[in-house]
């Protein structure tokens, strides 16, 4: 399995913008689902983001058209950039590698969107 930190968080204003990153300790194979996903406090964990097979792409209900998902294989990297942040997006945030590499998960950074 690979190690993944992820980093980025803050606290930001309604409207603003924060990209979040994860880096791997190793290579992720292309089969490997990667992405993002988000916890607030007392609810289940929820899908940001993620890479599935072929480059596509699934997204969250409630962040389709703000949030954006990016990987560099070269850097071992993906990246979250969160445009347009809500108070609803207030949660903490987890990147995310799943079979065969993982199932990996960073340790979580948190994102306050708050006026």
């Amino acid at each position: 399995q690979v190690h993944l930190v992820d980093s980025g968080g803050g606290l930001v204003q309604p409207g603003g913008s924060l990209r979040l990153s994860c880096a791997a300790s190793g290579n992720i194979l292309s089969i490997s689902t990667v992405g993002w996903y988000r916890q607030a406090p007392g609810k289940e964990r929820e899908l940001v983001a993620r890479f599935i097979s072929g480059g596509r792409t699934n997204y969250g209900d409630s962040v389709k058209g703000r949030f954006a998902i990016y990987r560099d294989n070269v850097k071992n990297a993906m990246y979250l950039q969160a445009n347009n942040l809500k108070p609803e997006d207030t949660a903490v945030y987890y990147c995310y590698v799943g079979p065969p590499d993982g199932p990996s998960w960073g340790q979580g950074t948190q994102v306050t969107v708050s006026s």
